[in-house]
């Protein structure tokens, strides 16, 4: 059986030519702020603006030349299949909710994608996608429920490992939506680093993977609107992304729309890093269990920086 440390090792080989190495910052003003030693992977510096170009050229780079793409987003796993068709001269369809983020689609197109607007949910999207690829026999690159998918997300993880400071990590957080990159993560970490833990952290407002892992099946919830849209929506019944993220991912934590709010402004002010909703959901978690990372060396993945300029002016008026 194939292991998710050497699907990973796989995955970085084939996507290296189309996706930057990012960096980790020390952040000083934030580990004063929660007590931890906080260090940022700032996967908002990535081509397209996000961690998803990773999975989406993993999948795409093990494709034929001659076939169509059809997929679906909430908007930045669009943007990357978008971005990788581009280089490999693949043509791409991309089904996004009717309320998608306008600079997600705008990014999207911008690739010479195709963009179909379907349902109020990203979930609906996806099945609208899969049964336009059944129909037209183009090939269907899921968001997070591909074993290749998941391994290119996990190649975060082997860079992370390598970056770390002597001593590594205590802990690494990152946001869930499908659970392809908190999979991914953890998988390696299992592996590599064992005694990291791995905590994935969702919004209030839609956070089916921690409902799903508390009773062992996918299950599906209220999707109410959040500043973490990258994350928001139904996950696809029967996905590979659970299995990992019951076994590997070992705390959770759910933050509300005005503690993702805050955790935001806190890294434009202090770092002037841009980041969307769903990059600030693990710095806000680490505040809301400051006391149990106290001391500690904590690893947060910044995994995306696509926010709409009325979203991003309205977080930052907000006091």
């Amino acid at each position: 059986m194939t292991t998710p440390f050497v699907l990973a090792q796989k995955a970085r080989q084939r996507i290296a030519p189309h996706v930057r190495v990012t960096p980790l910052e020390r952040s000083l003003p934030l580990s004063r702020l929660t007590g931890a030693d906080v260090w940022l992977r700032v996967e908002s510096y990535q081509v397209t603006g996000s961690f998803k170009a990773r999975g989406a050229l993993s999948r795409l780079t093990s494709l034929p030349r001659d076939r169509s793409i059809v997929t679906a987003s909430s908007g930045n796993h669009g943007a990357a299949v978008a971005y990788g068709a581009s280089r490999l001269g693949l043509s791409a369809v991309v089904y996004v909710p009717e309320n998608a983020s306008p600079v997600k689609v705008a990014k999207i197109e911008g690739y010479g994608a195709a963009v179909r607007l379907h349902g109020d949910d990203s979930g609906l999207a996806e099945i609208r996608a899969r049964k336009v690829a059944d129909e037209t026999g183009a090939i269907y690159v899921s968001p997070y429920n591909d074993e290749l998918v998941v391994a290119g997300q996990a190649t975060l993880a082997l860079e992370l490992l390598e970056q770390a400071p002597e001593g590594g990590f205590d802990a690494v957080m990152a946001s869930v939506g499908g659970g392809g990159l908190i999979g991914g993560i953890a998988g390696v970490f299992a592996a590599e680093s064992p005694t990291t833990l791995v905590l994935g952290a969702s919004p209030q407002n839609s956070c089916d993977m921690y409902e799903s892992v508390k009773v062992g099946r996918i299950v599906t919830g209220p999707s109410l609107p959040t500043l973490s849209d990258g994350t928001a929506g139904a996950i696809e019944e029967g996905t590979i992304t659970l299995a990992p993220c019951m076994r590997y991912v070992g705390a959770w934590e759910l933050v509300s729309e005005d503690e993702i709010r805050q955790a935001m402004r806190l890294i434009v002010e202090h770092h002037q890093i841009l980041v969307e909703g769903s990059a600030a959901v693990p710095l806000a978690a680490l505040r809301k269990q400051s006391a149990r990372f106290a001391g500690k060396r904590v690893a947060l993945v910044l995994c995306g920086a696509n926010v709409a300029l009325a979203t991003l002016q309205s977080v930052l008026s907000q006091v």
